[in-house]
């Protein structure tokens, strides 16, 4: 079975907004109700610092219910793997001296490489773009999202001033 094509589907209130027909509108979305958002126990302190610096005005704003919670939760560890992977290339380079062995296992000398970190650096931003923008976290993302105006006080007329 193949997965779906094309691009993700417009969310419910954003298709009200932009005025679709009615027959493509899902009048019976099912959405969660308000109540506790928990970081969820397995977080390093790394993602767990990444989770308290937005959950609050990612709540506020409408963007994060608590059925949004698994996946906020690899945004955070996503940024906290991320930030590991870039302090290891930048300590070690991203270029670093592979050792050399031969068919006996004895040392002949080195090459250079690739640091493996690269590939964790890699995945990791992948997943942080990707889950980040689901909630709105990239400055192309965010432009399409609409949210209430209560939950945006300042709005636009702080883009103007």
């Amino acid at each position: 079975m193949m997965g779906r094509r094309g691009p993700a589907p417009k969310p419910t209130a954003l298709r009200v907004l932009h005025g679709d027909r009615k027959d493509r509108i899902n009048t019976d979305e099912p959405t969660p109700d308000e109540g506790d958002l928990v970081a969820p126990d397995w977080l390093s302190e790394q993602a767990l610092a990444v989770w308290e610096a937005l959950a609050d005005d990612l709540i506020a704003k409408g963007v994060l219910t608590p059925w949004d919670a698994e996946a906020y939760a690899n945004y955070c560890d996503a940024v906290a793997r991320r930030r590991d992977a870039a302090e290891r290339v930048a300590l070690e380079g991203a270029v670093i001296e592979h050792p050399v062995f031969n068919k006996n296992g004895d040392l002949t000398g080195h090459r250079l490489g690739k640091n493996p970190w690269l590939l964790a650096l890699d995945a990791a931003d992948a997943q942080v773009q990707r889950y980040g923008a689901r909630f709105g976290l990239t400055p192309s993302d965010r432009a399409q999202l609409k949210i209430a105006p209560s939950a945006n006080p300042a709005g636009a007329e702080r883009l103007l001033s």
